[in-house]
């Protein structure tokens, strides 16, 4: 599908393309990194994921007015999505089941050889968290491929990380991203036509607010559990329904 002479999916291409280039240059380094290294990488990584949300949760609030003043908006819904996304990731305990997933599939390959251990370690990685859903669903909705753009760019380097004490399967990773993101994308530009630009540029806010939160973990300030925040992404679409009918019973 091509919306403005662009290809949708072309974000998660790029993000498979720099998955196998930083494994490849990973075991090409294979003695691995120093330590140093490493955490200097991995601030630098916190950094850009940290600013990356910042900004897009900015645009999304903002907005110039015709008369040149900057306008703030979706404030109240911004808060009530995250409160009401969080009590229900909560209650679903999105994030321990996560990492129960995590561990169980660690522990069934943990036999197996290297391969399979860098195979499900990076697929983990690299598809488990807000970038990839919401990325996968601004280039579904919106045409924008900013944020896998610059997941590309930090898994291209956890991918170098990885492949340098892993090996090959850390590459093959890039089909799970490929099947995942692939996935998200095409089923959110199957529904854009039932998605309003106010609830998508809502959705986006919400996701970059949880990008934002991916980079406060990375930079360790304090740990969040963005896994139990992810179904804040999926309530503006069920708040504008909840609205037009709250408007078509004419209250």
């Amino acid at each position: 599908m091509h919306t403005h002479g662009y290809m949708t999916g072309l974000g998660t291409i790029a993000n498979a393309a720099a998955i196998i280039i930083g494994a490849a240059a990973g075991i090409l380094i294979k003695t691995g990194l120093p330590e140093r290294f490493k955490k200097t990488l991995m601030q630098a990584v916190g950094l850009s994921v940290l600013f990356v949300g910042a900004s897009g949760a900015l645009q999304g609030m903002f907005r110039i007015t015709g008369e040149g003043l900057i306008d703030r908006r979706y404030i109240m819904e911004m808060i009530l999505f995250l409160v009401a996304g969080g009590l229900l990731g909560e209650a679903a305990c999105i994030e321990q089941r996560l990492e129960r997933f995590g561990r169980k599939i660690q522990k069934r390959f943990s036999g197996d050889a290297r391969f399979a251990e860098g195979f499900v370690t990076a697929s983990l990685i690299f598809c488990v968290g807000a970038m990839a859903i919401v990325g996968s669903l601004e280039d579904g909705l919106s045409d924008s491929r900013s944020t896998l753009y610059a997941k590309s760019v930090l898994d291209g380097i956890f991918s170098l990380l990885l492949s340098s004490t892993m090996g090959i399967g850390v590459a093959f990773s890039a089909i799970s991203v490929a099947f995942y993101q692939g996935s998200i994308t095409m089923l959110a530009s199957t529904l854009k036509p039932l998605l309003t630009p106010e609830v998508t540029t809502q959705m986006s806010l919400v996701g970059s607010i949880l990008i934002a939160s991916i980079g406060i973990n990375t930079l360790e300030i304090q740990k969040i559990k963005v896994g139990n925040l992810l179904p804040a992404i999926f309530l503006p679409p069920f708040w504008y329904g909840i609205q037009l009918l709250w408007n078509a019973l004419g209250f």
